[in-house]
């Protein structure tokens, strides 16, 4: 990003839920650590890259110790004879403030760009941050740049949506994209994405020439819809309206996002709470050939029965799935096969240790014909638990400290503006005269993803799947709306029953976006599906079949 092309800001995002967990636990073993030390290694490379050229570094890679990495980097601008202004943003961590519940590792707010903003006006080169909203990154600099008030809604709206764009790098530029393979993108090694952001809040999306990957509206919308939910997107500075983004190719690798409405903030911050959940082990047996069923019963029952006697308490939770992996006839004998996993978690690690692994591996000759395993049994890992809270705003301290180490309270004011309504409860699909009329015509049944791209993630313990229509296609939107009710995607992903999910509509960008309530369980860190983090369910729904009309399909 230093090299390819003009910048003036360059940020980074290196706090993802399960990162906090992992800052935590650093945090436990030495009170000093709690930063994200790959952010310094890269500063050895980039400092004097960066001042050369103009290029202000903002990063929240300060964690849960963001003045501890500013005094680092000051070290580090000393050492390598670069010198720049350091400033860090601090008052997130509410940890102190106590309530959490048992066992609380991690209590931080997400604050918004006002901290930001305060310490590039100041003049700093490089400023670091603990939580803070991913978006406001970049709506902090933009508002720092062009001089925005709290209430240029509007513009911050803007921004904030660029933001969102920019946060999971070349996620807008062709990577993960549902049709990389239709539109010929080489996505070996996509360059990142930046923003020319104007006054008026309005951006361009686009790339450093000669890097790899693309810019369409296609890629955008993946990254707009990706780990969002209804229409509003609340943030710490802003309620950004993501029914009124409107999308355009302005050239090659360019897409114009304007038109961003802002409402006002909420008046409560999100508070993200991490802890460790107890500790979880593994084993996948493999069930060769005939009589897959009664395989798997048998190894079942035999492990079952290990527990009882195994001295110990049963483990609290022991989750089978069965997943049939394997074809009749099969020429490759990993092709006949299907592959059985036993899940344990417990607060006590003895209780899924030994306990666990030494029955697995005492089956080996007294069990199912063919029985071997993917992997030796292993240790048992910690595993952790995401939560969020939500707390008045004018409660929380936001300070900036600038580079000469004044300190400027940015906090909220005690008259928060007021909340933005909520989004009602959506429909389960369109209305009459929601839409177009749809035309009768022949189906045919086939994959939804030749029609449809989608693109999934985490939220705590829920998951949200983007789904929009190919091309933006307006025929191929009603038809989504009209076919893709929650119900409708309940029948095409089963491990959804008995979930609450939610439909939101975005006829702007052609799409809709479901959240799935409680799929991930405690949350990704918690490892609670083959898939913990939900980055593949979207493209499981794009693989079902439907009757989809047969004008629609290649």
């Amino acid at each position: 990003m230093l090299t390819g092309g003009p910048l003036d800001v360059l940020t980074g995002d290196y706090l993802a839920e399960l990162t906090m967990l992992i800052l935590g636990r650093d945090r436990l073993k030495d009170p000093g650590r709690g930063w994200a030390k790959t952010f310094l290694r890269q500063l050895e490379d980039g400092l004097g890259l960066a001042r050369e050229r103009g290029v202000t570094l903002v990063a929240n890679a300060g964690g849960l110790n963001p003045a501890a990495l500013a005094d680092a980097v000051r070290e580090l601008s000393e050492r390598v004879g670069v010198p720049a202004r350091v400033a860090h943003v601090e008052g997130d961590d509410l940890l102190e403030r106590g309530g959490w519940g048992e066992g609380v590792l991690t209590a931080n707010a997400y604050l918004g760009g006002a901290g930001i903003a305060a310490c590039l006006r100041a003049g700093a080169d490089v400023v670091v941050t603990g939580r803070v909203a991913d978006a406001a990154l970049v709506s902090g600099c933009a508002a720092a740049h062009f001089g925005w008030a709290d209430d240029d809604r509007d513009r911050v709206a803007g921004a904030v949506v660029a933001g969102h764009v920019l946060e999971c790098g070349t996620q807008a530029t062709g990577g993960n994209y549902a049709f990389f393979v239709r539109d010929g993108i080489d996505v070996r090694h996509p360059g990142f994405p930046l923003a020319e952001i104007a006054a008026d809040g309005s951006s361009v999306v686009t790339k450093h020439p000669g890097t790899g990957g693309a810019v369409t509206v296609g890629t955008v919308t993946a990254q707009l819809l990706y780990e969002t939910a209804g229409p509003r997107y609340p943030g710490p500075d802003v309620t950004a309206r993501l029914d009124t983004v409107r999308l355009a190719q302005e050239g090659p690798d360019r897409v114009r996002i304007e038109g961003v409405r802002g409402e006002p903030r909420p008046g409560t911050l999100k508070v993200g709470l991490t802890r460790l959940g107890g500790f979880r082990n593994a084993v996948t047996f493999v069930l060769t050939g005939l009589d897959v069923e009664a395989k798997a019963a048998l190894v079942r029952e035999q492990m079952e029965a290990a527990f009882a006697r195994a001295g110990t308490r049963r483990p609290r939770e022991v989750s089978w799935n069965l997943a049939r992996t394997g074809r009749p006839d099969a020429d490759v004998q990993e092709e006949a096969g299907a592959l059985l996993r036993l899940v344990v978690r417990d607060a006590d690690e003895n209780v899924v240790g030994r306990a666990v692994s030494a029955p697995a591996v005492e089956l080996a000759l007294a069990s199912y014909p063919g029985f071997h395993v993917t992997a030796p049994p292993a240790r048992p890992a910690p595993y952790g638990v995401f939560e969020a809270a939500y707390v008045p705003a004018e409660g929380v301290p936001h300070v900036a400290v600038l580079p000469d180490g004044t300190r400027v309270d940015v906090s909220f004011p005690a008259s928060a503006p007021t909340t933005a309504p909520a989004d009602s409860r959506p429909q389960a699909g369109p209305g009459p005269g929601a839409g177009p009329h749809l035309v009768p015509s022949p189906t045919r049944r086939a994959p939804l993803g030749l029609v449809a791209g989608a693109r999934s993630g985490d939220k705590g313990a829920s998951a949200n799947i983007g789904v929009w229509a190919r091309d933006a296609d307006p025929e191929i939107h009603e038809w989504l709306r009209a076919t893709l009710t929650a119900a409708r995607l309940r029948q095409l992903l089963p491990e959804t029953a008995g979930l609450e999910i939610t439909r939101h509509e975005l006829p702007n960008l052609a799409a809709l976006n479901f959240v799935v309530d409680g799929i991930l369980g405690e949350g990704a860190a918690s490892q609670h599906r083959f898939d913990p983090q939900a980055k593949a369910l979207g493209e499981w729904l794009r693989s079902r079949h439907l009757d989809i009309p047969e004008v629609f399909l290649p």
